[in-house]
């Protein structure tokens, strides 16, 4: 089988080696001529564990091509899938110029039956524009090609999108015809031997289960970090009260960890997506709305929590920051907590020492020199005042306590993810703050 995909991002490049890797011949198409030259050399844009190893074994065995033309390889393909990105728009619904842009040129060059699928995260209804902006190109070249819509949506998460795509918990398609079910089900056919987890649904039904999925795991985040701020406040105790629900069948143990508030690629512009599709339509989401509120105001909170230590007098203190990535096992600062703390610590007057594994030069691109680029973690805390951990990488997990405070000029921590013990770090001889645990 032979298949395009149109984006190399962070879906539309997993998806295509994976795909790969199962035996299907895959075009992995992208307008950005640099970017595709350099996945040509070998050259990965993104970090994700195991993904560099399968894009370079599968385009030396000949199932992994990349090119800059749609319309090479369109031919001989079966199935154009569309993976461009859909970002916020200004009133925060998804902008879907680069999604129609897709289907006007597959409808402008295509030459025989194809099914053309959606796997950029979209709203409800897209796929009704999709095939009216095919249709209109064929009726312009005077052609009555079939082809077929149908609505596929990834659900990937950074930092585990190989294992996730090649061993899913299910695949969701929305189709409308036998025939397009018929070759989705061949393509995904690999990837399920022992058991068939494909979901077959109608083209809405799957355009909504992907904004519903990431805002229910939304709501269960910011409702943990509504109940740690509020345990600590009346002196109980979040992971107790987490293990306490969590045991509970009917609400299951995931997603209940408090934190620093989530970011991401996903999660905040598809909470926001889905309330302004709501409100196209006359409704308003009530609990989104509080949901997005809840993790906005969440991002501050070690920031509040370290100018109270201090009373207010942060200028001129030097601040450790480990972790700038918005989740461990991905270099993606997309509304990364780190860039609002960083904001708040440069606008108080703070010299600001950051370390990540590998969102350094991530962190470059989008801050330039307003913070200092340490060598290592031990390094970022030279001097330093306080140490704030925001992103809950392995390597933070069991530092050397001794070493971090000999270094510190005032042992003080700030845990956003809660991974450490007060016990310990009190032990240890610092003072220690986490989410919703009552202080040692």
């Amino acid at each position: 089988m032979k298949i395009s995909i149109v984006g190399t991002g962070y879906v539309g490049l997993v998806s295509g080696a994976c795909f790969a890797e199962m035996g299907v011949e895959v075009t992995c198409v992208d307008i950005d001529k640099s970017k595709i030259e350099q996945l040509r050399q070998g050259i990965i844009p993104i970090y994700e564990p195991g993904l560099e190893e399968m894009v370079t074994r599968n385009a030396r065995e000949g199932r992994l091509h990349f090119t800059t033309e749609l319309t090479s390889c369109l031919d001989e393909a079966e199935a154009v899938f569309c993976a461009v990105g859909t970002p916020p728009d200004e009133d925060g619904s998804a902008d879907l110029s680069y999604v129609l842009n897709v289907a006007h040129e597959i409808g402008a060059a295509m030459t025989h039956y194809l099914v053309v699928v959606t796997k950029s995260t979209v709203p409800v209804g897209t796929a009704r524009k999709v095939k009216a902006a095919i249709r209109e190109e064929l009726d312009r070249r005077g052609l009555d090609l079939e082809f077929d819509v149908a609505s596929n949506p990834e659900f990937l998460k950074e930092g585990a999108a190989v294992k996730d795509f090649m061993s899913p918990d299910r695949v969701v398609v929305g189709v409308e015809s036998q025939r397009a079910r018929d070759l989705l089900a061949r393509l995904y056919s690999p990837f399920m031997l022992n058991n068939f987890r494909v979901i077959f649904t109608d083209i809405p039904s799957a355009e909504m289960i992907k904004y519903a999925a990431n805002s229910m795991l939304a709501t269960r985040i910011s409702f943990m970090n509504d109940i740690a701020n509020l345990c600590e406040l009346v002196g109980a105790d979040v992971n107790m009260v987490r293990k306490g629900i969590g045991t509970d069948s009917r609400i299951g143990s995931k997603f209940l960890y408090p934190g620093c508030g989530y970011g991401g690629s996903c999660f905040p512009k598809d909470v926001k997506a889905l309330i302004k599709t709501a409100e196209q339509n006359g409704y308003s989401m009530r609990v989104l709305q509080a949901v997005e509120e809840v993790n906005e105001r969440q991002k501050s909170v070690l920031f509040h929590k370290l100018s109270a230590y201090y009373g207010g007098e942060l200028a001129h203190r030097t601040v450790a920051i480990w972790g700038l990535a918005f989740k461990a096992e991905t270099d993606d600062m997309r509304e990364a907590t780190s860039l609002v703390t960083i904001g708040h610590l440069l606008q108080a007057g703070c010299t600001v020492r950051v370390f990540d594994p590998v969102a350094m030069s991530e962190c470059k691109r989008r801050m330039g020199d307003a913070v200092v680029y340490a060598r290592d973690m031990y390094d970022a805390v030279l001097e330093a005042d306080a140490l704030l951990l925001l992103t809950e990488w392995k390597q933070f997990r069991l530092p050397s306590w001794e070493v971090v405070r000999r270094s510190m000029k005032s042992p003080v921590v700030f845990d956003g993810r809660n991974i450490y013990d007060p016990a310990d770090m009190a032990q240890a001889g610092f003072t220690y703050f986490s989410i919703g645990r009552p202080q040692k």
